[in-house]
C-alpha cells in the first residue's frame, strides 16, 4: 500500500507554463503520474505539450512515442470540474504561492503539495490558520510543504522534483521503508542508500523545512504506522523548532513499527541558521542533540552519520 499518493491520484500543476512548472510536470508526467492539466491564470483555453508517456510506470519512454497535451485551465476550480483533478502540485513564485494554495484548498482538491521555496511567513500564517479551519469542520485535507521536494510512491505516482529513478517500489515478499524527511537533499540520500541495500519504499513524503508548513512529522508517522505495508520508517529532522520532540513524544506512545532517525545541523551553533528557515537554534531549544535524546527515550534507532541511514534502518528489519 501507499499513504497520500497512489497510481489513482489525479494531478493540476498550478504554475505549469512557467519554466519549473513545465519541466517538473513532465517530470512527473513520464515517470507515471496522472497529471491530468494545468492552471496558469489568463492562460486557459490553451494546451500544454507534457510529452510521451513511458512504456511503463517508472519505466523508459519509447523511442518515437507520440507527445501528449493536457489542457491549461484559469482556476483550480475548473480543474476540479472539468479534469478531475483532487490533488495539486504548486510551482507559483514566492509572492503568489499563499493564494495558489487557498484557491485550492477553497476548489475541494484533498491534498495540496507546494514546492515554492521563500512563501513569505506571515503568508504561510494565514494559510495555516484557513487549514486549521477547514479541518475543524471535519474537511479531510492536507497540505505538504511549502519548501519541499514532494511526495512519491514508488511506481505508482511522483508529485514535485525528487529524482524518481533512485526509488525501489514495494516488492512481494520485502519489508518496505517509508521515509519522512525535512530535507529534499537528505531525503534523496536516504532514498538511495536503501534501494541499494535492496529495501524498497511503500512512500516518501518530504514535508519541508519552513517555520510555518502544512503535515509535520506526527501527521506523517501516523499514516504510516496505520499503514499495513509500510514496516519501518526513516525519520529524517533537522535542528530549529520542536517537531522531532513532538515525534518522539507520539512515537513513545503510540508507534510499535522499528524507527531510525536523522538530524542535521549536530555542529551548529546557537543562533546560528543553517540551510532552511525553520532550522535555527534559538533559547537553548532545538539542538540535535535535545532531539537524538528525546528520540532515543522513545525507542528510536539513532544514525549520527547521514551515511548509515540506510544501514541503521536495515539493522532494526
Amino acid at each position: 500500500m501507499s499513504i497520500l499518493v497512489d497510481k489513482n491520484t489525479k494531478v493540476v500543476i498550478q504554475g505549469i507554463t512557467g519554466n519549473t512548472g513545465a519541466f517538473h510536470a513532465r517530470g512527473c508526467f513520464a515517470y507515471g503520474t496522472q497529471v491530468v492539466c494545468g492552471v496558469t491564470p489568463g492562460r486557459g483555453g490553451e494546451s500544454f505539450e507534457i510529452g510521451p508517456r513511458p512504456e511503463s510506470i517508472g519505466g523508459k519512454i519509447a523511442d518515437g512515442a507520440p507527445g501528449q497535451k493536457v489542457p491549461v485551465y484559469n482556476t483550480v476550480r475548473e480543474a476540479v470540474q472539468l479534469a478531475g483533478a483532487d490533488t495539486s502540485c504548486i510551482f507559483v513564485p514566492p509572492p503568489g504561492a499563499a493564494e495558489a494554495i487557498l484557491e485550492a484548498f477553497d476548489a475541494g482538491v484533498r491534498l495540496v503539495i507546494c514546492i515554492t521555496e521563500g512563501v513569505p511567513v506571515m503568508d504561510m500564517i494565514k494559510v495555516r490558520r484557513v487549514l486549521e479551519q477547514k479541518k475543524a469542520e471535519g474537511k479531510d485535507l492536507w497540505l505538504v510543504g511549502p519548501n519541499c521536494p514532494g511526495v512519491i510512491t514508488p511506481g505508482q505516482c511522483k508529485i514535485g522534483i525528487m529524482p524518481g529513478h533512485i526509488h525501489l517500489p514495494t516488492q512481494k515478499g520485502k519489508k518496505a521503508i517509508g521515509v519522512v524527511s525535512r530535507s529534499g537533499t537528505l531525503t534523496y540520500e536516504a532514498v538511495g542508500q536503501l534501494t541499494r541495500l535492496g529495501i524498497p519504499q511503500s512512500s516518501c513524503v518530504g514535508i519541508g523545512g519552513d517555520p510555518i508548513n502544512g503535515m509535520d512529522f506526527v501527521d506523517v508517522l501516523k499514516m504510516f504506522n496505520e499503514d499495513p505495508e509500510t514496516d519501518g520508517v526513516v525519520m529524517i529532522g533537522e535542528i530549529g523548532g520542536g517537531a522531532e520532540e513532538r515525534a518522539a513524544e507520539y512515537i513513545k506512545h503510540h508507534v510499535k513499527k522499528p524507527i531510525a532517525a536523522f538530524i542535521a545541523g549536530a555542529s551548529a551553533p546557537p543562533g546560528k541558521r543553517m540551510g532552511h528557515a525553520g532550522a535555527i537554534i534559538s533559547g537553548g531549544k532545538g539542538t540535535a542533540e535535545a532531539k537524538f535524546r528525546a528520540l532515543q527515550e522513545a525507542g528510536v534507532k539513532i544514525s549520527r552519520s547521514p551515511a548509515e541511514m540506510g544501514t541503521t534502518m536495515a539493522s532494526m528489519l
